[in-house]
């Protein structure tokens, strides 16, 4: 997912501008984008688009629910549980004890409507204690399919600079070193000033430098960023191929080290390499 554009969920008349709006998948938001007044109402409007939707490979669905321990919560999965969604974005999530009650109230969903495959879990991490058990988070279950960043929630109550950007730096890599421990992705946060296109643009090549593989997005002009920063430039596999090309001609010589452009290329290079060129072709399949 290289862009996630949000949509309100109580606004259903952009439902279907956003699945034509170019994002890798679409995220209908329960949580901060409805008034608490309204969530039932929202719900509702929820509940009718995706029991109706067919499933299809793109755009991707998700919901972005209240927090596990909410009032809401289960009412949130009853509407938001069809064979269209891909996964629920899970907010504020702070244990893995959260994503194992998620993952039980969704299992039992998934009986009851014959669900035909495990519907995902991403967890957002938005306070200091989520960032303290971010491994453990990312570890909690099979259905946990990454860990999402906000930088809003996580920042601002503390009032640190969101703009700070070592401090979104060390954030980042703090969060991509616990998803690897998962062997999950890692999402940056959303990004505020809708006009600062260039402004979103360096936060989101700030953490791809990190490894991070996606974005959320808050207005469709996001999304068109989002998906250039994170796909793979022509340089860039081109360059993959070199490597994976001079690593086979060094293990036919019974080599697993040899040099391109003056630099030593051993397991960890040929390793990304060859997950670069997966993952091009996997979007080119979608």
């Amino acid at each position: 997912m290289r862009s996630k554009l949000f949509v309100p969920a109580i606004r259903p008349e952009l439902f279907e501008k956003a699945l034509h709006s170019g994002a890798d998948a679409v995220c209908f938001d329960l949580e901060d984008a409805v008034a608490p007044n309204r969530k039932s109402e929202a719900r509702e409007f929820l509940h009718t688009f995706l029991s109706q939707h067919s499933p299809t490979a793109a755009p991707l669905l998700l919901v972005r629910t209240n927090a596990v321990a909410s009032a809401d919560f289960p009412q949130d999965i009853t509407c938001a549980l069809w064979p269209s969604l891909y996964a629920i974005a899970l907010p504020k999530v702070e244990s893995a004890e959260e994503v194992y009650v998620a993952a039980a109230r969704i299992a039992e969903f998934e009986t009851s409507r014959n669900l035909p495959s495990q519907v995902g879990i991403l967890p957002t991490i938005e306070s200091p204690r989520g960032l303290r058990f971010a491994a453990e988070i990312a570890l909690s279950s099979p259905r946990v399919i990454g860990l999402q960043l906000g930088f809003a929630d996580l920042l601002e109550p503390l009032d640190i600079a969101t703009d700070n950007v070592s401090v979104r730096n060390q954030i980042r890599l703090m969060l991509r070193l616990a998803a690897a421990e998962g062997g999950v992705d890692c999402y940056d946060s959303a990004y505020a000033s809708l006009k600062d296109l260039a402004g979103y643009e360096s936060q989101l090549k700030a953490a791809r430098s990190l490894g991070f593989s996606g974005s959320s997005c808050i207005h469709p002009t996001q999304v068109s960023v989002a998906n250039l920063v994170f796909t793979p430039t022509d340089e860039e596999l081109a360059h993959a191929r070199r490597i994976v090309e001079a690593a086979e001609q060094a293990a036919q010589e019974g080599s697993a080290v040899t040099t391109l452009d003056g630099k030593m290329i051993d397991a960890p290079f040929i390793l990304r390499a060859h997950q670069l060129l997966a993952h091009k072709l996997s979007q080119t399949e979608d």
